[in-house]
């Protein structure tokens, strides 16, 4: 099982055919602008049922790298890239979404699962989990896993005793690519603006959750992909796909999002909130923790430094002098 994983879109699956399966059972719903007037998978259930939803076969699991790096189409003769791109593909890292409403929490017949008020995080109580598989079956997003070697369902704990003492989770902190932040979200009517969260998903409105019309209220978002068709980002992340691409687009003018963005994997700790000073060129973002202490400060542009082709001390030439 992997609680943490990385699909290839359009064709990559974890499970296998996870969500298109999922959005076959809850049918063409209405979107009207920005608000979702289709049912969720509690209101979509079948009869008997609570929850929409389905349980994954063994063999569903057993080709998580299924669909990798394939782009949308064949390509052909002449094809050269552009944006959207087509053929297409982008990665999707994936894990538990930790949500308002888990489906998990609410399918479990004997309450295993709980949501900790003092950080949001979904656990699985491991003395109390009798190991039924409701919560598997119920998980739209299919992040909750049964072991049969110990009878009992797992999944992603938010690395919660780091969150403890204040450190960002292991995804966060080993993402060599730096596209990942962890943090706490306000209420939507009250967003605060150094808020690095509050400002990406409710100021900026850039990050969005993944297939919102699910109900659950992911609290994992996603700053959609440029490259890839309107209709697919809109399909993953809702109506408000384009507009978030579009700012994305024009990122560089927003000094604060260029610093925010910066600030991403620079920490080991959590920051709480941030702020921006100078211009982009020379600026920087500052981030600080809870108590306001100052943790991390990055430049806003990234120093390009040239190397001598020839190192006279090491008497080598250099291939990458950048």
């Amino acid at each position: 099982m992997f609680w943490n994983n990385v699909e290839t879109k359009p064709w990559g699956f974890y499970p296998l055919s996870w969500d298109v399966r999922l959005l076959e059972m809850l049918g063409p719903q209405i979107w009207p602008g920005d608000k979702y007037a289709g049912k969720t998978i509690f209101e979509d259930g079948p009869y008997g049922e609570e929850i929409l939803g389905f349980m994954p076969k063994e063999e569903d699991y057993q080709f998580p790298n299924i669909g990798e790096d394939e782009v949308s189409d064949p390509i052909k003769d002449g094809d050269f890239i552009r944006i959207p791109q087509q053929p297409w593909m982008f990665y999707l890292p994936r894990i538990c979404n930790h949500c308002t409403y888990p489906a998990c929490l609410a399918a479990c017949p004997i309450k295993a699962i709980y949501k900790r008020k003092e950080d949001g995080v979904v656990l699985i109580d491991q003395k109390r989990c009798r190991g039924y598989r409701e919560c598997v079956s119920a998980c739209p997003y299919k992040k909750t896993f049964f072991r049969a070697y110990t009878g009992k369902a797992e999944k992603c704990i938010a690395c919660y005793s780091a969150v403890e003492q204040g450190e960002q989770t292991q995804c966060v902190v080993t993402c060599i690519g730096r596209i990942r932040v962890f943090g706490f979200i306000s209420r939507w009517n009250e967003p605060k603006e150094d808020s690095p969260i509050d400002y990406l998903v409710h100021i900026k409105k850039i990050a969005l959750p993944l297939y919102p019309q699910f109900g659950l209220e992911p609290n994992v978002y996603y700053i959609p992909p440029i490259n890839v068709p309107e209709e697919f980002n809109r399909q993953l992340f809702g109506p408000g796909a384009k507009n978030a691409v579009e700012l994305y687009k024009k990122g560089h003018e927003d000094k604060k999002l260029v610093g925010l963005l910066m600030l991403f994997g620079a920490t080991e700790k959590i920051v709480s909130s941030f702020k921006v000073e100078g211009a982009i060129d020379d600026g920087y973002c500052f981030g600080y923790d809870d108590r306001g202490t100052e943790l991390v400060k990055v430049p806003l542009k990234e120093p390009i430094l040239v190397r001598k082709e020839y190192d006279e001390q090491r008497d080598v030439y250099r291939v990458s002098v950048t």
